[in-house]
């Protein structure tokens, strides 16, 4: 485990072995881990809980296969301004950039599953400035077939379903657009964020 020693220059016998010893010690350092830094990886809790993940395929001007699963996958569930149902955002890479997919669903009420709940979706490509969105709440909708309560609390659950939409999201700022045909996914919802 330890890096091969640097090279110690010679120290004078009067010095004495203590001086030698120091000389060693200093000259020699355990060998890091990749992404460590010399400390032990700490395992941290993922903000998706066990399960979470999210599953779709984009097609346009995002062409790519998303399998994201925890710990990678950070999610966030929280009440939309005005307390008008919930917003779900998931992000993660696909390799060679940032995503992050936000799914808006004003109908949801706290502490009850829902079929073909009108959806507003937002996919950004965080770092680029670019952001695809449906424009109205007619475009897609999400059946949400999870939803358990975690520790009793009423206020966090796990959340999952799956996201269809019918047309592509725009872009914001520019001409391209990007389909979701399905999405799946599963994360947690906290009706007491803000």
């Amino acid at each position: 485990m330890w890096r091969k020693c640097a090279e110690i220059r010679p120290i004078a016998v009067a010095s004495g072995c203590f001086f030698m010893l120091l000389a060693i010690a200093a000259a020699c350092q355990p060998e890091d881990r990749p992404g460590t830094s010399g400390v032990e990886a700490v395992s941290l809790p993922s903000s998706c809980g066990k399960r979470g993940y999210v599953s779709t395929s984009l097609y346009g001007a995002i062409d790519v296969t998303l399998d994201w699963a925890s710990p990678e996958l950070e999610c966030e569930g929280m009440p939309r301004p005005g307390s008008e149902g919930a917003r779900l955002r998931f992000a993660g890479t696909d390799g060679e950039r940032r995503l992050a997919i936000i799914i808006a669903l004003p109908d949801l009420e706290r502490g009850t599953k829902g079929r073909e709940l009108a959806s507003k979706v937002t996919l950004i490509e965080e770092g680029s400035g670019r952001f695809f969105s449906t424009a109205a709440l007619d475009a897609c909708w999400t059946d949400v077939t999870l939803l358990e309560t975690i520790n009793g609390s009423g206020d966090r659950y796990a959340i999952g379903g799956t996201l269809y939409c019918l047309s592509p999201l725009a872009e914001v700022n520019g001409a391209s657009s990007v389909t979701i045909a399905e999405l799946r996914f599963q994360g947690l919802l906290d009706w007491g964020a803000s």
